[in-house]
């Protein structure tokens, strides 16, 4: 975890996973590669439009869904980690 972007918790493994910021209402937890992740518990519930970052806004009362929730960080790690292995040369380890 680092703090960047004014204050904002970045996760980060191989890259970035995913940065948070709490707004008035809620708070957004956004990954970065999250249009690349299977969400098959539907957990993201906002930024569906773009092409690579997906979030999920949490407001106070919901119910968090830990087991969705890590899976949901296991697979952006999964994704950094394939994608690091995309960019290594030949002939190196990533």
């Amino acid at each position: 975890e680092e703090w960047k972007w004014m204050g904002s918790p970045v996760w980060s493994h191989d890259g970035m996973i995913a940065v948070a910021n709490a707004h008035k209402d809620k708070v957004k937890l956004t990954f970065s590669h999250g249009a690349r992740l299977a969400d098959p518990d539907k957990l993201f519930n906002a930024g569906l439009g773009g092409n690579a970052w997906r979030a999920i806004d949490f407001f106070e009362g919901d119910r968090i869904n830990e087991r969705a929730l890590k899976n949901l960080v296991r697979a952006a790690v999964d994704y950094n980690r394939t994608k690091l292995k995309r960019k290594a040369p030949a002939g190196t380890r990533a």
